[in-house]
């Protein structure tokens, strides 16, 4: 398990221009991209024990992270 945060810059580098634009222009994505920033906090703080959780509320959080991540890159697909 890697304990690296898994921003969005970094996970779609090509994309941190458009990802801006976004943020800026499209109150849904706005949105998603918070609440993407905002689990993959608490995720970290998990991971490298700063805040630890049950392993059961880390996985549905990271489930969850998953999941905007994958509607986080459609709408960059379609932009």
């Amino acid at each position: 398990m890697s304990h690296t945060p898994h921003e969005l810059a970094e996970e779609f580098p090509e994309k941190v221009e458009l990802m801006s634009q976004l943020k800026q222009s499209d109150a849904h994505f706005a949105r998603l991209a918070d609440e993407y920033h905002e689990i993959n906090r608490v995720v970290h703080r998990a991971e490298t024990n700063i805040e630890p959780m049950e392993d059961l509320a880390e996985g549905e959080l990271r489930k969850k992270r998953a999941a905007l991540k994958d509607e986080i890159w459609a709408i960059l697909t379609k932009a």
